[in-house]
Formats: structure tokens, C-alpha cells, sequence
């Protein structure tokens, strides 16, 4: 049986997006020859971003899981403060929970605030998250002399891990694999974009180094592998690239919801950093022009960051029509995806760079949950997937009568018992299934070509991007110039 370090940051008993992804892959490693040891932060009890202790039952028991805390006093005084405000706010997020503290920025403490966050960004690198480089890379080197390990596995964000991957590699001679579950580095980062321009090329060119060393590298969508190809061009390969998307465990669900009296459409996941203005604007347009069907339509919203959506909400009086609901767990997010009629996704907004690149994590969810799929979308990866599959029931998020448009089609359907007609296609939605996923990582652990080869320059890159990886390819060009010259140059 071959043996393989998985490094991920989050993972149970966090219970954020990011922890599903390597999540799937310990179970099915497990069933497919493999023998996963997991790497990871120890969060508890105040850096959790969602504590869920019932996805402990999920992770094999044979899997040995090894959590380490960081060695960074400052970050665990931020994060004792950020759960002692969630608490005093009501329970909100971390993120939202911070963003309370930027409603006034002319107060004095807004703005030594801003400064810390400034100095942050000159201090850490590559992340806030670098206090477990140190200990991860301590455990990381007792656990390779302890076990016969083939390879080892990362997963970012952060991009922390990555480096301990890598220097673990370093020591042992053991080869890495890079994951991305973001597009780390190319994407709007608001830590990142804190950083002065002359950092933020020493990070880029660390990138450089981390991807050529990789012995694979997997990103999520061919567009991705093609920012990454241009703007760090040189640094891939592309029979080391490949391409596997988020996705979702076990069989696609096949069962009837009760009609009820109106139809339910479920909202899961994070509110406050997805654009949501259009769709409330159409809800009102509707109840306006067809309050008889309008009222037969009701929107559950349940996550974090809801404070700004729950105004808008009011101003527009849709209170009627739109319940918003704090986190809950893993499980009950099934349950509530199984008892609705539709499931809403949403996108980010074009005004962050890289939107384009986006697919919420809980998309996939979805397509497992066997029900139509609500999609208020820009031109981004979320609705390249539903077009893929089959989906019926996308409209831009820049057109309200498109909006209107389904909602009028949905009630319809739920109406006279057709909604099983909007379902996207079962054959299609297998493609993202657990076990095809895990099959094309088994080959990047093994160091063998993909099963579909990534070809660079097929996919275009998002228009958000383009003068940005134009740029980045011309700077990153002229930094590893500088490196080149200065090893190069000769001693006295």
C-alpha cells in the first residue's frame, strides 16, 4: 500500500469550505490502495472558522491525523479577540465580525486598526498563517522518518503549507504535489494587496520556486492552469498539470420533496462576499407585477456575513419572502438541500479581480442534492459548470428581467409538479463525483501524465486578469533576470 503526507491547514472539526476537498480525498485515497496521514492546524478553541465536531465521523479511522499549533502569539491574540467580538455581535463570522470595525473609519481605532493590518503584510510571509510553517514542518519531518511515505500532498490556501511541503522535500527527497482550491496569488487578495509592489514579486518569485519543484500541480479548471502558465511562465509543465474541479461524495439523490405551500429555495454558505442586489431587486419587481405567484415563493438564507443582506432585505420589505439563518452543521445542510425545491448559487462581484475564477464549493453540493440549481451569475466558472450539466435555470446577474424570468419559471414548475424537468443532467454531475476525482489525484501522486492533457493557450484568460497576468509575466521576467545576474556574477 502506498503511503502519502496530506498537508491541509483545516480539517475537521473545522468545518469551512476548505476543509471538504482534502476531506473527500483522505476517504477515497483510503478505498483506492492508498494510506493518507493528514498534517494539520491545531484551531481550537478560538481560530475555528466553523466549528462542526460531527465531520470528525467522516474522516476513516485508520487515519492517523496529526494537528499542530502555531507558534504565532500575535495571531492567537487576533483570534481570541475576533471570537470574543462574534460572540458580543451575535455570532457572526470572523470576517464580517472585522468588518464591523471598518463601518467608521474616521475613529482613531479604525484607523491604528488599518496600520496593524498594514503591518502585517510587511511582516508575514507568505501568510498570517506562516506561525505553522516551523512546527508543521517538525511534525511533518517525525512523521516521514516514522513512516515508508511515496509523497507528499499539499493544499492552499494558505500558501504556508505549500512551504512546508516543500521544504519537507528538501530534507527527505520525498516529492510534492501542489493543490490549489484557490487561485492563490492571481486572484484579489486583500492581504496581499496590502503589500508594496517590490514584496509582493518576492512572493510571486517564491510561487515560481514552489511550482517547479512541485512533481504535480492540480488546479480546478483549465482557465486557472492558464493564468498560472502565463504568469508564472517557465515554472510548469503541462503533463504535471492537472485539472481536477471541487466535488462531492457518494451517489446523486433521487427523491420527491413535498409539494408544500410554497416553494422553497435554499441558500447555503457565506452571503456577505457573493452580489446578491439584482436578485432582491427582481424579487420586488416581482411581488410588485405578480404578487399571487410571488407569494408562493420563499428564499432561506443560511450562513455567515448576513448583517448588510439582512438590511437590504428590510429596505425592499421582502421579510416575507427571504428567512435568514445563522451556520449549521454539515449534516443539517443536507437534510434542509434534500427538504427544499430549488437551490440557489450566487457569484462574486466583477469589481474583484479574478470573479471570473470563482466556483463556490457548495455548487457541488448541489449537483449531488438532485435539484434544480437557481443560478444569479456573471460569466464565471459556477456557470460554465451548470451550462455543462445541463441547468435550465441560470440568468445573469446583471438582468433583472432574466431574473424575474426564472423565478416565474420555477414557481411554474413547482406548480403542476414539473420541477423534476429542471433538474440538471445525472450523467453530466457524475463527472464531479468523488471517485473520478480522487482517480485523476492518484495519478499526480504517482508522478504518471493526466488523463486529459492541459494544453496551454485553449483556454482565454478572464478579462478581469488580463493586464494583471500581462504585467506579472513581465515583472516575474525581470526579477529572475536580477536572481540570475546576481548568482552569476563573479567573485572578488
Amino acid at each position: 500500500m502506498k503511503s502519502v503526507l496530506m498537508i491541509a491547514y483545516w480539517f475537521p472539526p473545522d468545518g469551512s469550505a476548505g476543509v471538504y476537498r482534502p476531506l473527500r480525498f483522505v476517504r477515497h485515497l483510503s478505498k483506492m490502495g492508498w494510506s493518507p496521514t493528514v498534517l494539520s492546524a491545531d484551531l481550537a478553541p478560538h481560530s475555528w472558522s466553523r466549528y462542526d465536531p460531527e465531520l470528525l465521523h467522516m474522516v476513516p479511522p485508520e487515519t492517523e491525523v496529526v494537528s499542530v499549533r502555531s507558534s504565532d502569539w500575535w495571531q492567537a491574540i487576533q483570534a481570541r479577540r475576533t471570537a470574543r467580538i462574534q460572540r458580543n455581535e451575535g455570532g457572526y463570522s470572523g470576517s464580517l465580525a472585522n468588518g464591523l470595525f471598518k463601518t467608521n473609519r474616521t475613529t482613531l481605532w479604525s484607523k491604528l486598526r488599518h496600520s496593524v493590518r498594514i503591518g502585517e503584510a510587511f511582516c508575514y510571509h507568505p501568510d498570517t498563517e506562516m506561525g505553522w510553517i516551523n512546527p508543521g514542518y517538525e511534525a511533518g519531518l517525525k512523521l516521514c522518518s516514522q513512516k515508508n511515505l511515496d509523497v507528499i500532498w499539499a493544499t492552499a490556501g494558505p500558501v504556508s503549507s505549500f512551504v512546508i511541503a516543500q521544504k519537507l522535500s528538501h530534507t527527505t527527497r520525498i516529492p510534492y504535489v501542489l493543490d490549489f482550491r484557490d487561485a492563490w496569488t492571481i486572484t484579489f487578495n486583500e492581504f496581499e494587496a496590502r503589500r508594496p509592489k517590490w514584496i509582493r514579486r518576492l512572493d510571486h518569485t517564491r510561487m515560481f520556486r514552489l511550482l517547479k519543484e512541485a512533481q504535480a500541480v492540480v488546479f480546478r479548471y483549465d482557465t486557472e492552469a492558464e493564468c498560472f502558465w502565463r504568469a508564472y511562465k517557465g515554472a510548469l509543465q503541462a503533463s504535471r498539470i492537472h485539472i481536477i474541479p471541487n466535488g462531492y461524495e457518494g451517489s446523486i439523490e433521487q427523491r420527491d420533496t413535498t409539494r408544500g405551500r410554497r416553494c422553497e429555495i435554499l441558500y447555503t454558505g457565506t452571503i456577505a462576499d457573493y452580489r446578491y442586489d439584482t436578485l432582491l431587486e427582481a424579487l420586488r419587481y416581482f411581488k410588485d407585477m405578480e404578487p399571487v405567484l410571488a407569494n408562493q415563493l420563499h428564499f432561506r438564507f443560511i450562513g455567515e456575513g448576513a448583517d448588510a443582506f439582512e438590511h437590504s432585505v428590510s429596505a425592499l420589505g421582502l421579510n416575507d419572502s427571504v428567512t435568514v439563518s445563522s451556520p449549521v452543521s454539515h449534516e443539517e445542510i443536507q437534510r434542509l438541500s434534500q427538504d427544499a425545491h430549488a437551490l440557489l448559487v450566487l457569484g462574486r462581484p466583477a469589481t474583484m479581480a479574478g470573479y471570473e475564477l470563482f466556483a463556490a464549493a457548495k455548487l457541488f453540493g448541489y449537483l449531488k442534492a438532485g435539484r434544480p440549481i437557481f443560478g444569479v451569475l456573471p460569466e464565471d466558472e459556477t456557470k460554465k459548470i451548470l451550462c455543462r450539466v445541463g441547468a435550465k435555470t441560470v440568468a445573469s446577474v446583471d438582468s433583472v428581467p432574466e431574473i424575474t424570468a426564472v423565478l416565474r419559471q420555477l414557481i411554474q414548475a413547482w406548480a403542476d409538479g414539473s420541477l423534476s424537468s429542471l433538474i440538471p443532467n445525472k450523467a453530466a454531475c457524475e463527472a464531479f463525483s468523488a471517485e473520478r476525482q480522487t482517480q485523476e489525484l492518484i495519478c499526480g501522486l504517482e508522478g504518471t501524465s493526466p488523463h486529459s492533457l492541459f494544453v496551454p493557450g485553449k483556454a482565454e484568460i478572464p478579462l478581469s486578469l488580463a493586464a494583471e497576468i500581462s504585467e506579472r509575466e513581465r515583472a516575474l521576467s525581470m526579477t529572475l533576470q536580477a536572481s540570475k545576474k546576481f548568482f552569476l556574477r563573479p567573485e572578488v
